[in-house]
Parts: structure tokens; C-alpha cells; sequence
């Protein structure tokens, strides 16, 4: 049986990327006429023939549009859905939401199912299927739009917050208050977001002149952000940092629970900053510094992007980075040891309301 000719083969054969071929092939995108004409001669030279399916997607309309989110648990996920919906029913659309539980396999089987109830366009929230699965997303025939995107490279349209800027901006208050033993806990199963945190973080210490300390950054391999929190600061307790700056704020109410099992005051003995500024951050106890990813904004930018790619209209920006902002509240203050001095080396017993992460 002969193999069907894909989007990657005319890609190979025309010395451009898969984006180029498929915007020539839908007759969008921005591109010289001599390009897509040249690589539409080389399709039908190929014997290239679109997916039916994608094709009757591209003609008709069912003012649908799929939604895929790693888990509906994650408070980080309600308002990003909240930011879809408002733009897509002021449209005149309707929103089909899937949890893919962190797994890449299970993102793609939902998405070939939005697919075969024939959505409009499909939008996927803290996805590596840009990075696994590039070539059959360019086959679909509808738009995708990945928010937070888990892949390094420019495959696809995405929207994002930049993440560097905003784990920099989170360091240099923990650096501002006088700290410098300060650690990091990331996220095993979200390896390309954890890496762009800690790239800031370490930014953040090098501009300071603080060396590089690996014992001072863990990724605990677990999947629960809480069980992260709790086993990260396990591990960096034993060094006596004096901060910690943790992938999400998930994180970094583990950190809060462990620390209070071992009688560690927040922030008296050890100052802690989130990332996301989900709205429980503001009821724990102490209330939580964090990094305020602006949700809404990101879930609105990734319809209004799906909409205009719907309409056909020319996308200026493929990947859309929207700034963090820091919000200090109770949980970081100025560390009561010098930098060249340690705390003592059992935690006290004691037990203080303010640690308790309560809602």
C-alpha cells in the first residue's frame, strides 16, 4: 500500500517548514507568490490530497470550540477557561472542555475526538503535543492554539506568560530582602516550564553575583504539586536555605505544610514565594507572595487568536508572551540570619498560627 504523501514530505521536498507548506496549501499566511505557488505545484506533483475531513471542517461551521486543560482540580485552569469563554460566547461560540491529566497521549486522543465532532478550533493549556506531535496537528485542518505551550520551538500558535521574566522578578525581591541561600523547587512533569522558572531564578542570582548551588534546586518526581512542595522542601531544608521560590503556588502550599510538620515559622525562619497568584493566596496564613500570570488575558488572547485564524485573517504574532507582575504579601520578609550564618540545626518546635496554610 502506498503512503499517503504528508505536509512533512512536501516540507522535506520544498526546504521550508510544515507552517509554510500548510499556509500555502489553506491560501493564508504571509508569503511571497513565487513560495506558494511553487509549493502548490509541488503538492499536486507529489500527489498530495488533503483529509476530507479537514477539508468539510475548513467549509462548515459548528460554532464549537474544544478546550483541552491538564485537569479541572488546577485552580491555574479556571481562569483561563473563564478568559475562553467570555470571548467565545460573545461570539456566538460554545466550549467543549476535556482534561488530559499530564499525559501527552491522552491530550492527542481528545483532540482527534474534537475533531470527529467537528469543532471549529481547538485550544490546549500546559501542552507538550506541539512538541510530539507537530506533524498530525498541521494535518487537522483547524485551528490549534496552545497556551503555555510545553515545547521549546515555534511549531504552532501560542499564547503565554513569559515565565523567564517573571521567576527573575520573583528572586530579585527574595535578593532585595537580603537573602542569597535561596532555593528553587520545580516541576518534574512539566520539564520546559520548570526549566524557563529556573533559567530566571538563576538569571536573577548571577546578576546578584550569587554562584550557582545545585544542592539548592530540586525537581521532585512526583505529579501532585503539593506532594512536590512537600518533598522539595525536604530535600532543601537539610542546606538551610533561607528562601525558596517554588514552580507554582500549588508548590508552594506543600512547602507551607511541610514546614509547619517541622516547626519552621513562614516567614521567620524561611521566607516562600509561589507562581500564578491563584486566589487562595490570599487566604492562607500567612498570605502568599507569588507571580501573577495574567489567566484571563492569556484565555482571551488564545480565542481572539483561534477567532481571527477562523476568519482567515493574518496572524502578526504566532506566539504571544504577556508579562508577570510580582505581588508581595506576608510570606517573604528579611531572613533573621546573616548570609554567612545558619540556622540552628534542629527546627524548632514550636508551633506558630501564622504557618498554618489555612483557607
Amino acid at each position: 500500500m502506498t503512503r499517503r504523501v504528508s505536509i512533512k514530505d512536501i516540507a522535506e521536498a520544498a526546504g521550508v517548514s510544515h507552517s509554510t507548506v500548510s499556509r500555502a496549501l489553506h491560501g493564508t499566511g504571509r508569503m511571497s507568490d513565487e513560495t506558494r505557488r511553487r509549493i502548490v505545484a509541488l503538492a499536486k506533483e507529489m500527489g498530495y490530497t488533503p483529509d476530507a475531513q479537514a477539508r468539510s471542517l475548513v467549509r462548515g461551521r459548528t460554532y464549537t470550540v474544544g478546550v483541552v486543560v491538564t485537569t479541572i482540580a488546577d485552580p491555574f485552569v479556571s481562569d483561563v477557561v473563564d478568559g475562553i469563554e467570555h470571548v467565545a460566547q460573545e461570539a456566538g461560540y460554545s466550549v467543549f472542555l476535556s482534561s488530559s491529566h499530564i499525559d501527552p497521549e491522552r491530550e492527542m486522543a481528545v483532540v482527534e475526538t474534537f475533531r470527529q465532532r467537528r469543532v471549529d478550533a481547538v485550544i490546549v493549556t500546559s501542552s507538550r503535543v506541539g512538541s510530539l506531535y507537530a506533524d498530525d496537528l498541521e494535518e487537522f485542518g483547524v485551528p490549534i492554539v496552545l497556551i503555555n505551550n510545553q515545547h521549546e520551538g515555534q511549531y504552532l500558535y501560542s499564547v503565554s506568560a513569559d515565565e523567564v521574566q517573571g521567576a527573575r522578578t520573583a528572586t530579585e525581591h527574595l535578593l532585595g530582602l537580603g537573602h542569597q541561600r535561596i532555593g528553587y523547587i520545580g516541576s518534574s512533569f512539566r520539564p520546559v516550564s520548570s526549566r524557563r522558572r529556573q533559567l530566571g531564578y538563576r538569571r536573577a542570582l548571577e546578576a546578584h553575583g550569587i554562584p550557582y548551588n545545585s544542592w539548592l534546586q530540586v525537581s521532585p518526581t512526583v505529579k501532585r504539586d503539593v506532594d512536590a512542595g512537600r518533598a522539595g522542601f525536604e530535600a532543601l531544608w537539610k542546606h538551610r536555605p533561607t528562601a525558596v521560590f517554588t514552580y507554582n503556588d500549588m508548590t508552594a502550599l506543600g512547602v507551607m505544610q511541610a514546614a509547619r510538620a517541622r516547626g519552621v515559622i513562614i516567614p521567620d525562619d524561611l521566607s516562600l514565594i509561589g507562581f500564578d497568584n491563584i486566589e487562595f493566596t490570599q487566604f492562607v496564613a500567612p498570605t502568599l507572595s507569588t507571580v501573577h500570570q495574567p489567566r484571563k488575558t492569556m484565555g482571551r488572547a488564545a480565542m481572539e487568536m483561534a477567532l481571527t485564524l477562523l476568519r482567515g485573517e493574518l496572524i502578526e504574532e504566532n506566539d504571544i508572551l504577556f508579562p508577570c507582575r510580582l505581588v508581595v504579601r506576608e510570606s517573604t520578609a528579611r531572613p533573621r540570619f546573616r548570609s554567612d550564618d545558619s540556622p540552628q540545626p534542629e527546627a524548632r518546635e514550636r508551633q506558630s498560627p501564622s504557618s498554618s496554610p489555612d483557607f
